[in-house]
């Protein structure tokens, strides 16, 4: 089953030229993927026949240009892989990942504390508050308008008749720019979390290079320090493989007290293959259909006797 065919506009229909021709690109382009969904004018709908309900997902409708840059305003695929994996995994669904060497059970949430990183629309938080997690956080930029419609999607999905087992965890919003950990009277929120967290979610927030670093360090900050914990980051290859890629840099993580545990590409259709660092020229059509996944956790000292 394609990615996207879990999603649908809900919202009044519309006359305008540009959604028009925005929802023809199926047609003229059959191979083409859209890889961001929704718009202000326009919630979405999310049905999973695992669900009692579908989700209603709203959209920001940011009227900063600061705002508009971190188009939180958008659901991407990224978020809608991990989503699946978190509801395979939880609810012990067949599903092939992670090139075989990984199990649907290994994105299990079940008693787990979660948090999510940049959450936009925070899909694959909700699913995890509706599934059994523990406890669920979630973050974005501290924008008033972006926190605004997170606060309001956690409202209208965080709710019981969404669960299979009727219940749902409490699920808290809070707002946090990456890299920023200083304890601070206004925002208390990162010197509270330090290391609270058995899975930290990351989705479609690798298209800023220069924010790699602070990402990193917000990682592996809220990350909790166990062999068991993990972070789990899910990106599109929308933007080029080139600005994306380093944040998996081997130097890099290890300075902040990180390591990839696994890492592999999957398209739109559930294909996988190996993760590449260079794939020459990818034409953007092709490249949109496919995401990276990364499963990162804290370093592990090498054992006696071994040189690392």
């Amino acid at each position: 089953m394609a990615l996207t065919s879990r999603i649908s506009l809900h919202g009044p229909v519309t006359d305008d030229p540009e959604d028009y021709l925005c929802s023809a690109l199926g047609v003229i382009f059959p191979d083409d993927v859209t890889n961001q969904h929704g718009d202000a004018d326009h919630s979405l709908l999310y049905e999973s026949p695992h669900l009692p309900r579908p989700l209603h997902i709203a959209l920001s409708d940011p009227d900063q240009e600061n705002d508009r840059k971190l188009f939180s305003h958008y659901l991407w695929n990224s978020s809608l892989l991990l989503a699946e994996f978190i509801e395979a995994g939880t609810l012990r669904l067949p599903l092939n990942v992670g090139l075989g060497k990984l199990e649907p059970a290994d994105f299990d949430v079940t008693g787990l504390d979660t948090l999510e990183l940049g959450a936009g629309t925070a899909l694959p938080s909700i699913l995890s508050a509706l599934l059994g997690a523990r406890n669920v956080v979630v973050t974005d930029y501290p924008s008033e308008t972006v926190l605004k419609t997170l606060c309001a999607n956690v409202a209208a999905n965080a709710k019981p008749e969404n669960s299979p087992a009727g219940t749902v965890v409490p699920l808290a919003v809070h707002g946090h720019a990456w890299g920023d950990l200083d304890d601070k009277d206004d925002n208390p929120f990162a010197a509270q979390h330090r290391g609270r967290f058995d899975r930290v979610f990351v989705c479609d927030c690798l298209w800023m290079p220069w924010q790699h670093a602070n990402l990193q360090r917000s990682v592996a900050w809220f990350l909790k320090d166990a062999p068991s914990s993990r972070a789990w980051v899910v990106a599109g290859f929308h933007t080029g493989r080139a600005k994306m890629r380093d944040f998996f840099a081997e130097a890099a993580l290890r300075g902040v007290g990180l390591e990839v545990e696994s890492l592999w590409e999957r398209d739109c259709d559930g294909v996988e293959r190996a993760w590449a660092w260079d794939r020459g020229h990818e034409d953007v059509s092709e490249r949109k259909r496919w995401l990276v996944v990364g499963v990162l956790r804290k370093t592990r000292a090498p054992s006696p006797g071994v040189e690392g």
